[in-house]
């Protein structure tokens, strides 16, 4: 499947080696990616809360660009927040077209432009692995079922609200995709109260001690469910998660060291890559043990 690929801005920043586990994975899975390299931020908070033409129009011109790759079925993201504001933005275009006509004069001087319908569609890569490629392929794929491994999902805030924005009407079991997906690659989902709720990253600028309380709440509470690791679709999240944990376990009174993995280094790790392919070094939290464990699988 071919797909025009929008990485974002902090896979290739902060998270460079979500960016890089993606092209390890994505052949493994039959899909070509063509990454919009001159594609913008899409705004998600900063640029929305000031001048929302502005951050529509940036995305357009993201949809613009995407619409214009041949042969692409759709446009894959990496990041829930992106989704979340994507979707926002696409719904509000969708829905008027003098709307999207005055977005679009926007773009003009550079020969691009939006077209709302047609079925073309923007999906994170969760939902490409669900929807797309589907479970059962999913397992099929699978050469290192990861058997043993307690992994607790963590969704975050713009993958799963608001629903109707998100299209759970067509696909209602996007809120679980998370676990199936833990599931077809072999390992064990593990249930607890924080893998809906929001990391805290919207307000580590504004109030880094409930942003840091509410990140190692969510740890805590998987680790006292036994979990092995965290996986999220999510880079922003992960930053909260893995970058932050080592602050925020204070806030929490207690000591963490969760290991927090990226969903496409999960995935790739069930399909036969090595750890050090998935940049499982670069975390700030050690991902030693679970590293440890596959090593084990590997061997077994």
């Amino acid at each position: 499947m071919k797909l025009a690929y929008w990485p974002g801005c902090v896979s290739r920043g902060f998270t460079p080696e979500l960016h890089g586990s993606v092209a390890k994975v994505a052949p493994l899975l039959d899909l070509e990616l063509v990454e919009l390299d001159r594609a913008n931020c899409c705004g998600a908070g900063v640029i929305a809360e000031h001048n929302q033409e502005l951050v529509d129009t940036l995305n357009a011109r993201t949809f613009a660009l995407a619409q214009d790759v041949e042969g692409a079925a759709g446009m894959m993201n990496i990041c829930s927040t992106c989704q979340g504001a994507q979707s926002e933005c696409q719904e509000r275009l969708d829905a008027s077209s003098s709307y999207r006509g005055e977005v679009n004069s926007h773009l003009k001087p550079d020969g691009l432009s939006y077209e709302a319908g047609g079925g073309w569609w923007n999906k994170n890569f969760l939902w490409i692995l669900a929807e797309e490629i589907g479970l059962d392929t999913l397992r099929e794929r699978v050469v290192r079922p990861l058997e043993g491994l307690r992994i607790a999902p963590f969704y975050g805030c713009y993958i799963v609200r608001p629903s109707k924005r998100l299209g759970f009407e067509a696909h209602p079991e996007r809120d679980v995709y998370l676990d199936q997906v833990i599931e077809a690659l072999g390992a064990k989902p593990v249930e607890y109260a924080g893998a809906r709720k929001c990391c805290g990253f919207p307000v580590i600028t504004m109030n880094r001690t409930t942003s840091l309380r509410q990140a190692g709440r969510h740890v805590a509470d998987a680790i006292d469910a036994g979990a092995d690791c965290l996986v999220t679709p999510c880079p922003l999240c992960h930053l909260n998660l893995d970058m932050q944990q080592p602050a925020a376990a204070s806030f929490v009174e207690r000591d963490l060291g969760l290991p927090v993995l990226h969903l496409p280094q999960m995935v790739g790790l069930a399909l036969g890559l090595a750890p050090k392919e998935l940049g499982m070094g670069k975390h700030v939290v050690s991902t030693r043990d679970v590293q440890q464990k596959i090593a084990e699988l590997a061997a077994a």
